[in-house]
């Protein structure tokens, strides 16, 4: 029905949005300020570990700087509880103590027959759990049995069996009075050239599919019989049912990543939403402990299903068989998302063992297998990256400038601005150090460009041709990241620590993360465990820098923060020092503790992929040495663009004078 917006504006007045929220969050009482009606919490859209959904009562409306949900209390009810609109405005309104204005007659009846199908839909349910269990479903039992399913988890899919028959769940539902138009509403039963309607599924393994709210709105069947022309077979479009539009295990999926210790799986196959491809793959996954996938419904993916995955988590995983369908799948996945990127909102993929499902990795070994498969899965840039790299030979003039032109035309696509140009620096780095090779001399291993020339096997250096990756500029040995990696102490270790030492209240909102910072310098880690001790010692208003330091001077810690504060202001790193506001010193440390954990990944994995290299050498295998050379390649490619971006955002705050005299100390 439709509601005046005097009305809506009048229960929203009445009723706080923080009430509207506080049962399903737990208010961060540091950050809270309840007498303003100033509220954050851990987002419920997305896992975080740090608060950083707020609300406002007086404006009455809620946003995540996380995620970048926003809305306000309808909006709060239908996207995170699944009601409808008329059900938030009926919920706000009974909160409010306001009567609901008079329906619209046809809009009434049009949500009283709705109601009356949800119904037909829930009886069809339990008649195919009940025939599950007779007789006639003994041979669909043996199969979920071979497939390893136990019986509660049959249970809490509501897994059913339709029987061999034309007329049975007709009959049945007749016999409870259902009428033929309501059967037929609900798409249970078919008209083929003939002037009777019989049972739409027969001899079938049946699936629910629930809606947001967990009503059951439609069905995918499984044949058991090999010859049935289609071995899934889901419900036609209804009334309730719009395929596109709904993905399978949607509602528990949403609640697994909302529940209590979610938060701070972010990286694990718990911590994310991920999609698969089938109803039993869902299932296999959930008897397993995964309890957070989804699954279209038995096509590719959609627009609507994607924007029902973001809904969720800023970041799902698709999972795609391994073999060449899979990956054809995988890439219209990508080339579906690429118009539709945001900041922070993308997809990754994780592609399994050729020939293996979900199913067949978690049946034997439980959840192991296949939490690997979803640690190693690929953001949406390298998942292009590789398609088009592997579609030819580079080693002409032309073909690399296809490759070129083919990568630029499919950046294009992307709406936003910022996230296209991030995506044409990704692509023009890719592309410099995958040419690469084409300029080296194999023989001696020398440098040589289109122009380059040589005398008695030396390249002339004014004519060689463009520098290798591991090559560093005059400008980038000049820069902060680059001289910090020479200093006994590295430049960003020092800037992590002496913001800290600086701006202590930074601890307050992120202690946890801060505590577990890891430093490579014996010195900071001396001095990051006697601060932590200070830290732990008094209340949080009382943590200032002044009683900081005084306890680090204390305990002979002097003249290493002088030190410190010598080579950042040296780099006129100028967030790091005491004279930065308090929030240009968080988006600097939250910069540099980016930076700092995305170089020790990339040490881990250079160290990984060298170890793996050497068995291979070993092991004699060809094949394996030149994938993982490239691997390396592009571990080496990534770290060379993070010190690029990190050199750009050290100069960016000196550049702009946001400090004062900051070129001066």
């Amino acid at each position: 029905m439709r509601f005046s917006n005097t009305f809506l504006d009048e229960i929203r007045d009445r009723v706080p949005i923080s009430n509207v929220i506080a049962r399903r969050v737990s208010w961060d009482k540091r950050k809270t300020n309840v007498s303003r009606g100033d509220y954050w919490a851990c987002c419920p859209f997305h896992g975080e570990k740090s608060p950083s959904f707020h609300c406002e009562d007086r404006k009455g409306r809620y946003h995540c700087f996380g995620c970048g949900v926003t809305g306000d209390h309808f909006r709060f009810l239908t996207e995170l509880e699944g009601l409808s609109f008329p059900e938030a405005v009926q919920q706000i309104a009974d909160m409010a103590g306001v009567p609901m204005p008079l329906a619209d007659p046809v809009m009434e009846k049009r949500e009283k027959e709705r109601g009356s199908l949800i119904d037909v839909m829930e009886m069809a349910t339990s008649f195919f759990q009940d025939q599950l269990q007779t007789a006639n479903g003994a041979k669909a039992r043996a199969y979920l049995r071979d497939r390893g399913l136990t019986g509660r988890t049959i249970e809490t899919f509501r897994l059913g069996y339709a029987p061999d028959s034309r007329n049975a769940l007709k009959e049945f539902l007749a016999g409870k009075g259902v009428s033929k138009d309501q059967i037929e509403a609900c798409g249970l039963v078919v008209h083929e050239n003939v002037p009777v309607s019989y049972d739409r599924f027969r001899d079938r393994i049946m699936f629910p599919i629930l809606s947001s709210r967990e009503k059951v709105i439609a069905f995918g069947g499984r044949a058991m019989s090999s010859d049935a022309p289609a071995k899934y077979l889901n419900s036609n479009e209804t009334e309730l049912f719009h395929k596109g539009n709904v993905l399978y295990n949607f509602a528990r999926a949403r609640r697994a990543i909302q529940g209590p210790g979610r938060g701070d799986q972010d990286d694990s196959a718990s911590g994310t939403i991920i999609a698969v491809e089938g109803y039993m793959d869902v299932i296999a996954l959930y008897q397993a402990g995964i309890e957070n996938a989804v699954a279209p419904l038995g096509t590719a993916l959609t627009e609507n299903q994607l924007e029902l995955l973001w809904k969720m988590v800023p970041q799902p995983v698709l999972c795609f068989d391994g073999d060449g369908a899979g990956i054809r799948a995988a890439n219209r996945a990508a080339e579906l998302a690429l118009p539709h990127l945001k900041p922070g909102r993308s997809v990754r993929f994780a592609l399994l063992p050729d020939g293996k499902d979900p199913d067949d990795l978690v049946r034997d070994e439980g959840r192991a297998p296949f939490d690997k498969v979803m640690s190693q899965a690929k953001p949406l840039s390298e998942m292009l990256w590789s398609r088009e790299i592997n579609t030819g030979k580079f080693d002409t003039p032309e073909a690399r400038a296809e490759l070129e032109a083919r990568l630029k035309q499919l950046v294009a696509v992307i709406a936003d601005e910022n996230v296209r140009r991030h995506y044409q620096q990704d692509i023009r780095d890719r592309l410099n150090a995958f040419f690469q090779p084409q300029f080296q001399n194999r023989n001696n291993g020398e440098r040589r460009g289109f122009s380059g020339n040589s005398r008695n096997g030396r390249v002339n250096a004014s004519k060689a041709g463009p520098k290798s990756p591991s090559l560093i500029s005059d400008r980038l040995a000049r820069s902060g990241p680059v001289r910090g990696h020479r200093d006994n102490t590295a430049l960003r270790e020092s800037v992590l620590a002496l913001t800290i030492v600086n701006h202590p209240a930074l601890m307050i909102d992120d202690y946890d993360e801060i505590a577990a910072i890891e430093y490579d310098s014996r010195e900071l880690q001396r001095l990051w465990s006697a601060m932590l001790g200070a830290a732990a010692a008094v209340a949080g208003p009382h943590l200032t820098r002044d009683y900081l330091t005084e306890r680090l001077e204390f305990e002979g810690f002097g003249s290493l923060i002088k030190s410190l504060d010598q080579q950042v202001r040296n780099a006129r790193l100028w967030t790091a020092t005491e004279e930065a506001a308090m929030e240009d010193a968080r988006e600097g440390y939250r910069q540099a503790l980016a930076f700092h954990k995305r170089a020790k990944a990339l040490r881990r994995q250079k160290m990984e992929l060298e170890r793996e290299i050497a068995l291979a050498t070993e092991a004699g295998d060809g094949e394996a040495i030149v994938q993982l050379i490239r691997a390396q390649q592009e571990v080496h490619l990534e770290g060379v663009r993070l010190e690029n971006q990190e050199a750009i955002i050290d100069g960016f705050g000196v550049l702009s004078g946001r400090v004062k005299g900051a070129a001066n100390h």
